[in-house]
């Protein structure tokens, strides 16, 4: 049976699961090991989001035209 694809977290998505992990980790409630497992995962998370602004700053770069780079009206 072929695997169901779904589609990947929104930007918004993956910061809200971030702030919520930061909460987790900052409560001081987790053990070592449910620490270290959710800082991981937020390492994760992390790159996700930094690699959504790269190629929406890469996106944004391709838009604006060469003569207007740098311009201020």
């Amino acid at each position: 049976m072929p695997k169901k694809q779904t589609a990947s977290p929104s930007f918004e998505e993956r910061f809200a699961a971030l702030e919520a992990i930061l909460t987790e980790l900052e409560s001081g409630e987790l053990s070592l090991e449910d620490s270290l497992r959710r800082y991981e995962e937020g390492v994760k998370t992390l790159r996700a989001c930094r690699e959504v602004l790269r190629q929406a700053e890469q996106r944004m770069e391709e838009l604006t035209p060469a003569d207007e780079e740098g311009s201020e009206g």
